[in-house]
């Protein structure tokens, strides 16, 4: 079985072929810059792009940066506000004529790292956080995914956690490594507070500079370096697809003739 992985980023959308089975990407990755504005109509075109480009007619699994109830986007935090209500799998399946199922995009890197990364045989609570144009979360107990988490947008001291601890921020102010690592520090003690994980994994395109602010974390529980790097949003999403394919998840497979 083969399912085309496709991320979608606040900067760029990124997708290949992938085995579910290992987590193997089965050929290079494309990848193309997220339209501006990132309408839903400009986004489904770089899908269709992707696709055509694989000359792909099989299933198609989509990490997207929103809440994702049944397929349709209920949030819009880096992405354009006309995507609030779209039903993200219907527009997607149209645009590449392929089944495709569609999850929040840090679930999507939750569930590569929990099957295939840092998370293999983690017991217990474990957070991932995905650090990029804004903070993804995604949350498992003893292995099971709880949804839609969005724990990037909580609040810390007057404003969204995402607003001074993503890896946007850091570069827009100019933060060095200690500055920037006592905000994220900040941020995941609040977590913590919140929800006593076992573990932390970290994730997102910075997660390859873990050892520069690694030494700025003080925190109870344990905290890793995501090891899929920027392949888990892709590799996540073909699990997701491969999840609705057999039935063992209600999230809708839409364009599927089963």
């Amino acid at each position: 079985m083969e399912i085309l992985g496709i991320d979608v980023g606040g900067s760029g959308i990124k997708g290949a072929p992938v085995d579910p089975i290992t987590g193997q990407l089965l050929s290079p990755r494309l990848r193309y810059p997220t339209p501006l504005p990132s309408k839903p109509v400009a986004v489904a075109e770089v899908i269709a792009r992707i696709a055509r480009d694989f000359e792909w007619e099989q299933s198609i699994g989509c990490g997207f940066p929103s809440a994702v109830h049944n397929g349709v986007a209920m949030t819009a935090a880096n992405i354009h506000k006309k995507w609030i209500g779209m039903n993200v799998a219907e527009l997607f399946a149209s645009a590449t004529n392929c089944p495709v199922c569609v999850i929040n995009d840090a679930d999507a890197a939750g569930l590569a790292e929990m099957n295939f990364g840092a998370g293999r045989g983690c017991k217990g609570l474990v957070i991932i956080v995905t650090i990029g144009t804004g903070l993804g979360t995604s949350l498992f107990t003893d292995g099971h995914l709880v949804a839609n988490t969005e724990l990037g947008h909580i609040e810390i001291n007057g404003q969204e956690a995402e607003k001074s601890a993503s890896d946007a921020a850091r570069k827009a102010e100019g933060l060095s490594w200690k500055r920037w690592g006592a905000r994220l520090n900040t941020y995941l003690n609040k977590l913590e507070y919140l929800f006593w994980p076992d573990v932390f994994i970290l994730g997102g395109g910075i997660s390859k500079q873990f050892l520069d602010f690694k030494e700025y974390l003080n925190l109870r529980a344990e905290v890793l370096q995501a090891q899929l790097l920027n392949e888990a949003g892709i590799v996540g999403a073909a699990l997701a697809a491969q999840e609705c394919e057999i039935g063992a998840w209600s999230i809708p497979l839409v364009g599927s003739e089963n």
